[in-house]
């Protein structure tokens, strides 16, 4: 069953959802590459900066498909103990893959924000989105993240994710907003029309755009 014709369209959807947001000191932070385009329809839509957050999934030894945890681009890192603990995982491993994937991390943020710094988190609430949630494990490494950071109040914006996994992030969130949480869940993109994979170009393309329109605002 599709949900959404494209991420364009569930971006739009979740505005519906967050109407009620407190924009006064907001801020979308979208985790790329197709978090991006869902965010910067919800950005758009309530008039607030857009920035993204490159958290990066850690894999198993000899599976990189099946994550371990998560780290993001502060190196706070979220880990699922039981997984490690079921495959052994040792330390050194940990810490290693850990600096792998923050090297990736800094790689894409040179793509991403060409040099800008990132903006500034404390005191804001902030809006996390992504273009839906399979286990969560970058989710929740991007909230710890931005946690550290200072944020006054965090919201979890996703179009779709399993229950068990939404239920998760209650506890990590001060709101989760998820429109759908089918029980059989396979992959996000069965729960899209179009789910074609979003490019760097259109990453930088969408945050460019927002910052042109920001700027715009703040110079009224």
């Amino acid at each position: 069953m599709s949900y959404f014709f494209d991420r364009n369209d569930a971006g739009k959807q979740l505005v519906k959802a967050l109407s009620d947001f407190p924009i006064a000191n907001g801020l979308v932070i979208a985790i790329p590459r197709g978090g991006v385009v869902v965010g910067y329809q919800i950005a758009e839509a309530l008039n607030l900066p857009l920035d993204v957050i490159v958290p990066r999934k850690l894999g198993a030894p000899g599976n990189p498909e099946l994550a371990i945890g998560a780290v993001a681009e502060d190196g706070t890192k979220v880990l699922d103990e039981g997984i490690i603990a079921y495959l052994s995982v040792l330390d050194d491993y940990i810490e290693e893959e850990s600096r792998r994937q923050r090297e990736e991390i800094g790689r894409r943020l040179q793509v991403y924000r060409k040099g800008l710094a990132p903006l500034n988190l404390k005191g804001k609430d902030i809006i996390v989105v992504d273009d839906g949630i399979a286990t969560g494990s970058t989710m929740k490494a991007a909230l710890a993240s931005v946690r550290n950071s200072g944020a006054a109040s965090v919201t979890v914006a996703v179009p779709v994710g399993p229950p068990s996994t939404i239920e998760e992030l209650h506890k990590l969130a001060d709101r989760v907003v998820c429109l759908y949480m089918p029980e059989q869940f396979q992959a996000i993109g069965q729960f899209y029309q179009s789910f074609s994979q979003t490019s760097d170009e259109e990453v930088n393309m969408l945050l460019n755009a927002r910052r042109l329109e920001t700027e715009g605002v703040a110079a009224k």
